[in-house]
C-alpha cells in the first residue's frame, strides 16, 4: 500500500458503521470511486447504506450481489453500487458499464465490491476501504488512498471530527 494515506477506525455496531459512512458523504464528488474489500457479511453494503442515506437516497440500499449493479439516483449525486463477485471474466465489465463509472468523469460516485477480482481493471484513482470482522462483531475499517483525488478525499474525511479516523501505518 505505497504512495497513499492510510487511516482506520473500529466500529462496534452496524449503526456505527453507517454513521462513519455518513461522515464521508459530504466530501464525495461525481467521479469518485470507492473500492470496498472484505469477506462476505463484513459490512461493505452497510457502509454504502450509510453514505447513500447521507446523500439523500430514500430507496432501500441492498447488496447488488445478484444484480451486479444497483443505481440510486435520487440523492445529491447518483450512487452506483457494483458487486463483481459473480463475474467470471473481465470482459463482462463492459456489459455493466463499469468503465464509464470508474473513469473519473462519471456523474456520480461508484462503490465497487470485489474489485480485487479484476486488478488490471482497477481505476487509477480510488479510495479503498477494507472492512474486517474483529472480536465480538466489531468492524475494523481501513481507508487507503490511491491517487491525488482520493488522497484529498481521505484527508478531508479524516480531518472531520465526526469521522474519528486515526492515522495508521500498514
Amino acid at each position: 500500500m505505497a504512495n497513499g494515506l492510510t487511516y482506520q477506525r473500529t466500529t462496534s455496531t452496524p449503526e456505527a458503521t453507517k454513521q462513519l459512512a455518513s461522515t464521508l458523504a459530504p466530501y464525495l464528488h461525481p467521479g469518485d470511486v470507492v473500492v470496498l474489500d472484505g469477506d462476505l457479511g463484513a459490512g461493505k453494503t452497510q457502509f454504502v447504506q450509510g453514505v447513500a442515506a447521507a446523500l439523500g437516497v430514500r430507496t432501500p440500499v441492498t447488496s447488488p450481489t445478484f444484480n451486479i449493479l444497483l443505481e440510486y439516483g435520487e440523492g445529491r449525486i447518483p450512487v452506483y453500487h457494483y458487486d463483481l463477485y459473480r463475474l467470471d471474466d473481465r470482459f463482462q465489465l463492459e456489459d455493466i458499464d463499469y468503465y464509464s463509472a470508474i473513469d473519473g468523469d462519471g456523474d456520480g460516485v461508484a462503490f465497487v465490491e470485489w474489485a480485487e477480482k479484476f486488478p488490471e481493471d482497477m481505476p487509477y484513482d480510488y479510495l479503498e476501504l477494507t472492512v474486517t470482522v474483529e472480536a465480538e462483531g466489531a468492524r475494523r475499517i481501513v481507508a487507503h488512498s490511491y491517487g491525488a483525488r482520493s488522497r484529498q478525499l481521505l484527508c478531508v474525511w479524516a480531518n472531520d471530527s465526526k469521522s474519528r479516523l486515526g492515522k495508521c501505518q500498514l
